[in-house]
């Protein structure tokens, strides 16, 4: 008579590296398992006390200019590379990582409005209110009679006005500069080659799309957004706002998406094949929107606003995912992502570049494999309990700058009056008379233009 035995190898059982941990055969029967949701949700709720008590995203400042910081640009080739143009005409190349000034050089007579880097090479360039653009090496240095450093430009060009931004083209050596109209340049010449304008008196800012190369969007001072093409020399789309644009950012991944930081505390995204109604509302600043970036992958959206506080939001939902700020941050007037997704610059008007993580409560370092799996597997409980209010409660708790709180309960307070009144005087007019409503993603504009 034969008897079979089940038998099973020690090597199958325990991990290939080390003898020291067993692996564990495991019925994934939810009849066996009554008490998983209840074991899930305190592991959920004890990740989501984790991570709130180890959000401290700040990094560093960076010092070194004397006034306030109004432009920014990373280079989209090495990640440690940052740019910055201050209030005084100081230019300074920063290293991230050892967060230090490695290279600066007093750039201009008046205030630097724009930088934009290259994509080929070490190279940016500046413009500023003195009617100059510069283009910049920080890898070649002179030597002047007095035996100083001097950091002399590669070129220099001379507009007739000053100038408000500036924007490089990805793959051709032209760039273009916002002001008194738009100006598309050539490396290689000293006037500009191509002048766009409808009926603007002042631009202020303009930016190359970097994915379709020939499409640049600027915002001017009537409260207009307005797109080009290059290749036709003229607009395309008009779109009117209710309030002032102060900052446009093109999504990396999606070509005809971008984003708009406007006067009205909100900003509004917008596809430019269908500009008669906003795609998605960003709200929760208290103040004027100065400053907006969008992630390397696109699914991520920094702004920096006069509150004094920097926000980061999911790009398709409505309200900000986390808020930064300290005692000293004054206005913010320029956001950045860095090329990698890690980190958040901020410049401010007290002449301070501050970093920081882009997730409050990300481990700085190695992780081993075992780590990352737990991390994960917490992350995927915390999206799976999130909608229960008591970790809901707590995910979203931040502490926020008492003026920004006030100003918070105040604009709800309004809004919520302004709503009131609409409903109380369609309930009392007539049913012929009454108009239709206008969907919260219209409200804001004014009209369109072709």
């Amino acid at each position: 008579m034969k008897v079979k035995v089940l038998s099973r190898s020690a090597e199958d059982q325990t991990r290939s590296r080390s003898n020291d941990i067993h692996k564990l055969q495991r019925n994934l029967d939810p009849s066996l398992h009554p008490f998983e949701k209840a074991r899930e949700y305190t592991r959920a709720l004890n990740a989501t006390k984790v991570e709130r008590m180890f959000a401290k995203p700040f990094v560093g400042a960076l010092s070194g200019h004397v006034d306030g910081v109004y432009a920014m640009a990373k280079h989209p080739g090495k990640l440690d590379w940052l740019v910055s143009g201050g209030g005084d005409g100081d230019l300074r190349l920063w290293s991230l990582s050892d967060q230090k000034s490695v290279w600066n050089t007093q750039a201009h007579k008046a205030m630097i409005t724009g930088v934009s880097s290259f994509l080929e090479g070490n190279r940016f360039m500046s413009c500023s209110n003195d009617r100059t653009i510069k283009i910049w090496d920080p890898t070649v240095a002179l030597e002047d009679s007095h035996s100083k450093s001097v950091h002399l430009p590669v070129a220099t060009f001379t507009g007739k006005n000053a100038f408000s931004g500036i924007s490089h083209h990805r793959s051709d050596n032209m760039f273009a500069t916002s002001g008194s109209e738009i100006d598309i340049w050539d490396h290689d010449r000293a006037e500009p080659v191509q002048t766009l304008n409808w009926g603007v008196d002042t631009i202020n800012t303009v930016k190359f799309n970097q994915t379709e190369t020939n499409i640049l969007a600027s915002t001017g001072s009537d409260r207009t957004i307005i797109l080009y093409d290059l290749r036709t020399s003229q607009p395309i789309t008009k779109l009117i706002l209710a309030m002032r644009t102060n900052a446009i950012a093109w999504n990396p991944m999606e070509a005809f998406n971008f984003v708009a930081a406007n006067e009205d505390h909100n900003v509004y995204g917008f596809d430019m094949r269908k500009m008669d109604k906003a795609q998605n509302i960003l709200k929760d600043h208290v103040s004027a929107v100065m400053s907006v970036d969008y992630s390397p992958t696109g699914e991520e959206i920094v702004t920096g606003s006069y509150d004094r506080t920097v926000r980061l939001f999911n790009a398709r939902q409505g309200h900000s995912r986390d808020i930064y700020h300290t005692n000293r941050m004054q206005r913010v007037f320029s956001v950045i992502y860095t090329m990698d997704n890690k980190f958040v610059v901020s410049g401010s008007d007290d002449g301070n570049v501050r970093l920081w993580k882009a997730r409050a409560s990300e481990k700085m370092g190695v992780r081993d494999y075992r780590e990352r799996a737990h991390l994960e597997y917490a992350e995927k409980l915390k999206e799976k309990f999130a909608n229960v209010p008591e970790i809901r409660r707590i995910n979203r708790h931040r502490n926020v700058p008492k003026s920004v709180k006030t100003a918070t309960q105040r604009k709800s307070i309004m809004i919520n009056s302004r709503k009131t009144k609409e409903e109380n005087v369609r309930k009392h007019t007539k049913q012929e008379n009454l108009k239709d409503r206008i969907p919260e993603r219209q409200k804001a504009i004014v009209g369109v233009k072709k």
